[in-house]
């Protein structure tokens, strides 16, 4: 039955289920866990091209754009033209993005914690690895 051996369903469950985990332990930040991932992914000490953060996250230019706006209304985030393309966008942390990330990651690490603690020693880096494997692993072809 679908219901017991389709990767796609197990791998949606579980996805929503940290996702609600994550929100629920970030919610006193007024932050979702697509935001601190976001925000994760310009802690960097130079601005970074949209492109390349797109690419990191796994999401399209546009669904990254309507992702940030709320950021950078909150004052979280800087997006600027890239002075060597000019048709390019550089994103970075504001000293208030820095702030509230400092102030999340340890809710995210407890929350981790708290996830990994019924698993065996190793078993969460063996399914990292294969998600990752899961992640990158071409397009199927007919």
């Amino acid at each position: 039955m679908v219901r017991d051996c389709c990767l796609c369903l197990h791998m949606q469950r579980a996805a929503r289920h940290l996702a609600r985990v994550f929100d629920d332990a970030l919610r006193p930040l007024d932050l979702t866990n697509g935001q601190f991932s976001l925000l994760m992914s310009l802690n960097r000490p130079e601005p970074a091209p949209m492109k390349a953060v797109a690419s990191l996250l796994a999401m399209d230019r546009t669904t990254l754009t309507a992702a940030l706006k709320p950021l950078e209304r909150r004052g979280l985030v800087a997006i600027e033209q890239d002075p060597h393309d000019k048709r390019s966008r550089l994103l970075a942390l504001t000293p208030a993005g820095e702030r509230l990330l400092a102030e999340a990651f340890p809710l995210w690490q407890q929350t981790h914690a708290e996830i990994e603690k019924p698993f065996a020693p190793g078993d969460m880096d063996a399914l990292r690895g294969q998600l990752r494997m899961l992640s990158e692993a071409p397009p199927a072809r007919d």
